[in-house]
């Protein structure tokens, strides 16, 4: 990924998912930063989807 905004950790993952309930496959594609002024978000993708849902999520921290 090209250098991120303001060297801050995301606060959101970008993923697009195809498929339906327990069978539905999940791809991480990008990353998004809020906005020092809190009025809006910066998305960085590494992928554009040509199909399924673009779902943006809070980002977990790793554990272990």
């Amino acid at each position: 990924m090209p250098a991120k905004p303001n060297a801050k950790k995301p606060s959101h993952e970008a993923f697009v998912i195809s498929g339906e309930g327990e069978s539905a496959f999940w791809t991480k594609i990008g990353a998004v930063w809020p906005h020092d002024d809190g009025k809006g978000f910066n998305v960085e993708l590494i992928a554009l989807p040509v199909s399924g849902r673009l779902v943006i999520r809070e980002r977990k921290e790793a554990t272990g």
